[in-house]
């Protein structure tokens, strides 16, 4: 079932997700739903928050995106073909970055037609759980590195925009105030 993505402004944005201490029919069909979600919205990852759940859950896919490449070490081992391992269901994660950072277009889909130059790690390991109870690490550079960055700070109550320059921003900042009217309407 496809949710409804929640837009700048909702506070839920801003909520620290609660650790998944156990995996029940309700989380299967969450995360079921926000892969949905974000591939009817052409994402490449989602977050509990961004469909109204303060959880530690988050969904992504990068496989589709070809002008962006990337690599991905999944439990130490190197995964050749990224579409065989995706979509990626993440419970828990935690990351730790690379010390070389790099600035790359971002958007996000709680931010319709804002993207940014946000400067990010270029190298991340991730150690998560999966909707089954395993543990997993994954080492990534690209597009998976960035994006595992976005996601785990949602995660965490961060959003893309405290991560933005002063002057990016500032250009974006009349559409930022409409989305944040947008939001305390609903």
């Amino acid at each position: 079932m496809k949710l409804a993505i929640r837009k700048y402004g909702d506070p839920i944005l801003r909520a620290k997700g609660r650790r998944i201490e156990e995996v029940d029919d309700d989380i299967r069909a969450l995360a079921e739903n926000m892969l949905e979600t974000m591939e009817a919205a052409n994402g490449v990852g989602l977050a509990a928050q961004q469909v109204g759940h303060a959880l530690q859950l988050t969904v992504l896919d990068v496989s589709q995106v070809e002008d962006r490449p990337s690599t991905m070490k999944l439990n130490g081992k190197s995964v050749p073909d990224l579409e065989a391992e995706m979509p990626l269901v993440l419970l828990n994660p935690v990351v730790r970055l690379g010390e070389e950072t790099e600035l790359g277009s971002e958007g996000c889909l709680s931010f319709p037609e804002i993207t940014a130059d946000i400067e990010r790690a270029i190298t991340v390991e991730l150690e998560a759980e999966t909707l089954e109870g395993d543990g997993l690490r994954i080492e990534a550079t690209g597009l998976l590195a960035r994006a595992l960055q976005h996601e785990v700070d949602h995660l965490n109550g961060i959003l893309f925009i405290d991560r933005m320059s002063s002057a990016a921003k500032a250009s974006h900042s009349s559409r930022l105030k409409r989305l944040q009217k947008e939001s305390d309407r609903l």
